[in-house]
């Protein structure tokens, strides 16, 4: 038995992985204890694509070619840019690169792409004829799993960069059209040396977020 306070104060995005597999065991336990999330009229609609090996390698070199030739960056309005600039400072200082650095920071962006090294990577999906309230479903199953994973000293990075490139994925690895791409979720064990994998990235205090009303 794991302790759940201790595994979600561990849990971090991983931004550089050993080649290390996983062991297929240890995936197989935390997809099972996924597999439990709740969701909207029990539909679980959560699919996910793993790829691993020769298919890894071939879709790490299709999204770095595209994201070389016609970067994209995922949407985020203007009152929200805030967060990714503070996110950006604490990830890139970790590195040691400086703001002004921008060779540099293009090649951490790149890095996305090369899944931060781990050798495998997952691209979660769903119908693309369901909502908000499937969306979420997905959400409680992939923290689930997350959670699962860090409890088995598996580190993960949820990566919504992937989405920006959906029909290369598509192609990739022979994703139906009818599921919508949501995210990456790269897996595999943590690099112990590297500065960025020892962060734990600031938050808001809950009182900012979460409101009670009535006695």
């Amino acid at each position: 038995m794991f302790d759940l306070d201790q595994t979600i104060k561990d849990r971090h995005s991983t931004r550089k992985f050993l080649s290390q597999p996983v062991p297929r065991a240890l995936l197989d336990e935390a997809l099972a204890l996924a597999q439990l999330a709740p969701s909207n009229s029990n539909i679980q609609p959560w699919r996910l694509v793993f790829a691993q090996g020769d298919r890894r390698d071939r879709l790490q070199e299709a999204l770095l070619n595209q994201a070389k030739q016609q970067p994209n960056v995922s949407p985020l309005p203007s009152a929200f840019q805030y967060y990714r600039q503070e996110l950006g400072a604490q990830v890139y200082g970790a590195m040691g690169i400086t703001r002004d650095d921008k060779a540099n920071r293009q090649l951490a962006v790149l890095r996305n792409y090369e899944f931060f090294g781990a050798p495998m990577v997952a691209i979660v999906c769903m119908h693309q004829d369901l909502g908000v309230a499937d969306a979420l479903s997905v959400g409680m199953y992939l923290q689930t799993l997350v959670l699962s994973l860090t409890a088995r000293g598996i580190g993960t990075c949820v990566e919504v960069s992937l989405a920006t490139y959906p029909e290369i994925i598509r192609n990739e690895l022979n994703i139906s059209p009818e599921l919508l791409i949501i995210c990456g979720l790269a897996v595999g064990y943590p690099d112990p040396d590297f500065p960025a994998n020892h962060l734990h990235i600031s938050r808001e205090s809950v009182e900012k977020n979460v409101s009670f009303q009535g006695d």
